[in-house]
């Protein structure tokens, strides 16, 4: 096409628990096949990725761009995939390169950002599911119960397994002589979260009893099974609910529905004289 700059692109995208492989674009590299500095952009509308992961530090990632533009600057010459896998952090990841024909770099930058990264709003504005909304409802009846900010966040499995494990548990506390943890399950479309978790449980709970000399309450919290329409009426969605929920039982995991999150607010209050 007459007068159009032969481009390369790249996708930024924030990956917070890689086992899943869920992930939010959140920024653009632009770059000229001729050369030149390339264009960087990343969104400034960050509430699909606090959907996604609502601890994600927002501020490290808005100061990735900073750090990106102040390295290119410093290194014009530099390779620019060296200086990106130096300043983004194990959550962010690159696509590969593609290719792509822009009217100009700042055109190009915009059109991109508006295919991929900020969809028009009557696309964000879609009800919040999964395992997001089960894990807001999970904070909010922490937070009502004022012990969220009390409690540790995003726990590391590989403190207690062995290092490279990616899993990361929601929410934990420690009253007496034992850990309680929770994490939000998804059991729907499909049970892979669940038989992660399951897989997961017995090394997590021997790694939590040799370093912490601590017993390990683990806890899945799911969806109830009417609001999956896992009903007598839909027998395949009920066996594979159920299916989902007695693995993680099998593995001594504790499975409770976001409808006993009251409770369970309620006695980490207690534990943790909060209130």
């Amino acid at each position: 096409m007459s007068g159009r700059c032969a481009c390369e692109f790249q996708l930024l995208r924030y990956v917070p628990d890689p086992v899943r492989n869920e992930f939010v674009h959140i920024g653009v590299v632009l770059r000229a096949e001729e050369g030149g500095p390339p264009e960087i952009r990343f969104t400034r509308d960050w509430r699909r990725v606090r959907c996604m992961d609502p601890d994600a530090d927002t501020a490290l990632l808005e100061g990735m761009e900073s750090e990106l533009r102040r390295r290119l600057g410093e290194e014009p010459d530099g390779k620019l995939r060296r200086i990106l896998e130096e300043s983004l952090s194990l959550s962010v990841q690159m696509t590969v390169p593609k290719a792509y024909l822009a009217e100009s770099m700042p055109a190009g930058i915009e059109e991109l950002m508006r295919m991929y990264v900020d969809p028009p709003k009557k696309e964000r504005a879609g009800r919040v599911s999964g395992r997001a909304a089960i894990h807001l409802r999970m904070r909010a009846e922490f937070e009502r119960a004022g012990v969220w900010e009390l409690m540790r966040k995003r726990i590391a499995a590989s403190a207690y397994t062995r290092a490279g494990d990616p899993l990361r548990i929601d929410a934990g506390y420690r009253p007496n002589g034992v850990i309680r943890m929770f994490h939000a399950v998804a059991l729907e479309p499909g049970v892979e979260m669940a038989k992660v978790l399951a897989f997961s449980a017995a090394g997590l709970r021997a790694g939590v009893e040799r370093v912490e000399k601590a017993a390990l309450e683990l806890t899945a919290i799911v969806e109830p099974a009417a609001k999956l329409d896992a009903t007598d009426d839909e027998p395949e969605r009920l066996a594979l609910y159920r299916f989902g929920v007695e693995t993680m039982e099998e593995h001594q995991i504790r499975v409770l529905t976001t409808a006993d999150l009251c409770r369970v607010a309620a006695t980490a209050q207690r534990e943790m004289r909060v209130g």
